[in-house]
């Protein structure tokens, strides 16, 4: 494998105009529109008609986190406002499930909108809800030295959840990219249909195009599903800022995975595998990765991949999927684990074999994007081709916009 490190990020731009740039979803979400990219190919379909196009025995795995309403705003006064933005949680837990079940107060970092503004002293918000009166109160503790704060907040009725409080209080965290301000439409739009576990503070956009009689249609053609989970932070808005991808910091995010997505992976070897989003990609892979490490280290302190662990030289050598998935789900059954926690920072650029999946489902992507170097070790210098094609037959962009349905050649 050439070295990645050495890629230039400016051979991954693109003009994107900003009509091109969809503000909102359309009426129906599997009726956007499909490219279609197979061995070099391109043709143009409706998402609805995705069950046609995929093998009988294919396997697609979601990623079923849920969007939080996690962006705050708190008006003083003098009539000003500030927005928090809440990222992840620091104490009394970083367990993310468990801090959304946290009553009466908790820690979190987030991102400070109109800072200057916050001099000293706690902000609050009060709203009414089924006769009560909620209150939100934050204090800024300290600089996180990465353009974060750590926010303590506390709440009445102290009886509530976190959770609660932010369905109560909270917006839902549009991109940036969408300049208008979110619509109680958003709440449900820019949730999938599948969505359980609460986590995020982006949706995974691939994912927004299903709908349950579509869903119904995969599963009468045989096509099996499974869930993986994969909380997407605010680092997958980060615009890549160096001049090449070796200076390039990649965000964490964390994973769990079911013991039975596990076995299926597993009963599914030399069987198509899709991906539904860059977020489950990432995950799928580094499933592998962390396989890997508990063959090379046996201990249960290397559940975290790293964003150069693929791309050393005869690190993985001789280690197939089967023995990296089966390494991992001995270690389940050994530790009497039905869900796997662990932690990724893995980047997929040109260069990265893929080494589980047949197929990838996704949105199109910013340029200059680390999504889109993904999508680019899939395709190589063919997702020019596509983007192409898609700037050029009307295609809609980003998370609001249309999908992408690529065959892994690698395959």
């Amino acid at each position: 494998m050439s070295d990645p490190g050495s890629i230039r990020i400016k051979d991954y731009d693109y003009p994107l105009p900003p009509d091109k740039i969809a503000q909102f979803p359309l009426a129906n979400r599997d009726a956007s529109k499909l490219l279609v990219y197979r061995q070099g190919q391109i043709t143009d379909g409706i998402f609805s008609e995705i069950a046609d196009l995929l093998p009988s025995n294919s396997l697609l795995v979601f990623n079923n986190t849920r969007v939080v309403r996690a962006r705050l705003i708190f008006m003083k006064p003098t009539g000003g406002h500030i927005e928090v933005f809440c990222l992840e949680p620091v104490s009394p837990t970083s367990e993310v499930q468990a801090a959304f079940r946290q009553q009466s107060g908790s820690t979190w970092k987030c991102l400070v909108g109109n800072l200057k503004r916050w001099k000293s002293g706690p902000l609050m918000i009060e709203v009414p809800f089924e006769g009560i009166v909620c209150q939100l109160v934050a204090e800024r503790l300290q600089d996180c030295n990465d353009g974060s704060f750590e926010i303590a907040f506390r709440w009445t009725p102290p009886e509530k959840t976190f959770s609660e409080i932010l369905e109560t209080i909270g917006l839902i965290p549009l991109p940036p990219y969408i300049t208008r301000p979110a619509v109680s439409a958003d709440d449900d739009r820019y949730q999938t249909i599948y969505s359980t576990l609460e986590g995020s503070v982006a949706a995974p956009t691939a994912g927004l195009h299903f709908t349950a009689p579509l869903l119904n249609r995969i599963a009468l053609k045989g096509i099996d599903t499974a869930f993986v989970t994969l909380h997407v932070g605010v680092g997958t808005f980060r615009p890549v800022t160096t001049d090449r991808i070796g200076d390039h910091i990649m965000h964490h995010e964390k994973i769990v995975v079911q013991r039975r997505t596990v076995e299926k992976l597993l009963q599914q070897l030399n069987q198509p595998v899709f991906a539904i989003g860059t977020t489950s990609a990432r995950t799928l892979e580094s499933l592998y990765w962390i396989g890997v490490k508990l063959i090379r280290h046996g201990t249960t302190e290397h559940l975290r991949v790293s964003q150069w662990d693929p791309y050393q030289k005869n690190y993985a050598a001789g280690i197939t999927v089967r023995q990296s998935l089966e390494t991992l789900l001995r270690y389940l059954e050994v530790h009497h684990l039905a869900v796997f926690s662990g932690e990724t920072q893995l980047m997929i650029v040109p260069g990265y074999r893929y080494k589980i999946l047949s197929g990838l489902i996704t949105n199109f992507h910013m340029p200059q994007s680390t999504l889109l170097l993904l999508v680019s070790a899939m395709v190589g210098d063919d997702w020019q081709h596509a983007y192409n094609h898609a700037l050029q037959h009307g295609y809609r962009f980003l998370s609001y916009g249309d999908s992408c349905l690529f065959f892994n050649p690698q395959t």
